[in-house]
C-alpha cells in the first residue's frame, strides 16, 4: 500500500506545500497561486483554487516560435501580468499529477525565482477534499518584474547529452513509458502518437517512469518509496542524473522529486528529449529490453 508523503522529511520541505497551507493563505498579498495546464478549457476554466491564476503549458510555458522553454522578455511578460515580484511566494499545482506544475518549477528556478513551491496533491487533492473552487478568472495588479539567472546547470542541451555518453559517473533517466522506452511508441499509451523519425532510447538509460513516484490521490509518494524506486533502477546520489521523456515536462517531475525530495544535488532536465533525440542525425539509440 502507498504511504502518504511526510513533507517534513523531504530534502528542501520548504518546496513543498499541502492544500491547507494554500486555503489559509488566499489572501495573502505576498502568495501567488497559478495553476498551470495543458489544457486549461478542461481544467482551469471549469473550476480552481479561488484567486489563481492561470497559465497554459503549451502557451504560457514554452516558446510559441521554437521548441523551447519561455524566452526571458516571455517569461518577464507572463511573471508581470501575473502580479509576481521577485520577492513573491509562488505556489504552483496543475493537472497531471502535477507535472505541468513541476515543469513551471523547473523554468522559474532556472530564471532565478527564489521562493517558488509546488501544492502536493494539485487538483486532484484540492478535489478530493472538497475544497472550493472558482469558475472566476482572478484580476490581478500587474508588475514589473526582472529575471535572473539563468541557470544553465538545471538544464542540459543535446550536446551536453552527448558527451556524457562517453564520460562515467552519469545516469541517464528516461521518464517515460515503459512502451517508448523500449522503443514501441513515440507518446505515452492512450495518447496521439507523433510523428518522430526514430523510436527507442539514449544509450545506457534506464528507465523509471515518471509516475511511478505519485500516489492515488496525486501527492508525491513517501520518501521511502521513493528512495528505493530510484535505487532499485540503479540510480545513485553521487551520479550525475540527465532526466528526460518526450517534451521535458515528465522529466521535470522525476528532477523534482530527485533534486527536492530525496536532495539529489547534481540532476539537470534534457528538455529537447526523446523530440529532439529521435529526429537528431547522427545519435545513437537503443530498442528493447536493455541487456
Amino acid at each position: 500500500m502507498t504511504e502518504a508523503a511526510l513533507p517534513e522529511e523531504f530534502a528542501h520541505p520548504e518546496a513543498i506545500v499541502s492544500t491547507a497551507w494554500v486555503a489559509d493563505r488566499l489572501s495573502d498579498p505576498s502568495v501567488v497561486v497559478a495553476e498551470i495546464d495543458s489544457h486549461p478549457d478542461e481544467a482551469y476554466e471549469t473550476g480552481h483554487v479561488p484567486g489563481a491564476v492561470g497559465w497554459g503549458l503549451h502557451t504560457d510555458m514554452e516558446h510559441q516560435l521554437r521548441r523551447d522553454i519561455p524566452d526571458v522578455a516571455q517569461f518577464e511578460a507572463l511573471m508581470s501580468r501575473s502580479g509576481i515580484g521577485r520577492d513573491t511566494t509562488v505556489v504552483l499545482y496543475g493537472d497531471g499529477n502535477n507535472r505541468s506544475a513541476t515543469w513551471g518549477f523547473w523554468v522559474m528556478k532556472y530564471y532565478g525565482h527564489d521562493d517558488v513551491r509546488i501544492m502536493d496533491g494539485g487538483r486532484t487533492m484540492w478535489a478530493l477534499e472538497g475544497r472550493p473552487v472558482s469558475m472566476v478568472e482572478h484580476a490581478v495588479e500587474p508588475t514589473v518584474y526582472r529575471a535572473g539567472g539563468p541557470d544553465p546547470s538545471l538544464r542540459a542541451m543535446k550536446e551536453y547529452v552527448v558527451e556524457s555518453l562517453d564520460r562515467t559517473g552519469v545516469a541517464l533517466l528516461d521518464t517515460r513509458s515503459i512502451e517508448e522506452y523500449v522503443g514501441e511508441l513515440t507518446s505515452a499509451p492512450g495518447t496521439p502518437q507523433p510523428d518522430i523519425y526514430r523510436k527507442g532510447r539514449i544509450p545506457g538509460a534506464v528507465h523509471v517512469a515518471w509516475d511511478d513516484g505519485a500516489a492515488h490521490d496525486g501527492s508525491f509518494k513517501s520518501i521511502d518509496e521513493l528512495r528505493a524506486m530510484y535505487s532499485d533502477a540503479g540510480v545513485e546520489e553521487s551520479d550525475e542524473i540527465i532526466s528526460y521523456c518526450r517534451l521535458g515536462v515528465r522529466a521535470s517531475y522525476s528532477w523534482f522529486i530527485l533534486k527536492y525530495i530525496l536532495g539529489f544535488d547534481n540532476v539537470r532536465v534534457y528538455d529537447g528529449s526523446w523530440t529532439e533525440w529521435g529526429n537528431s542525425a547522427g545519435v545513437p539509440i537503443e530498442t528493447g529490453e536493455p541487456g
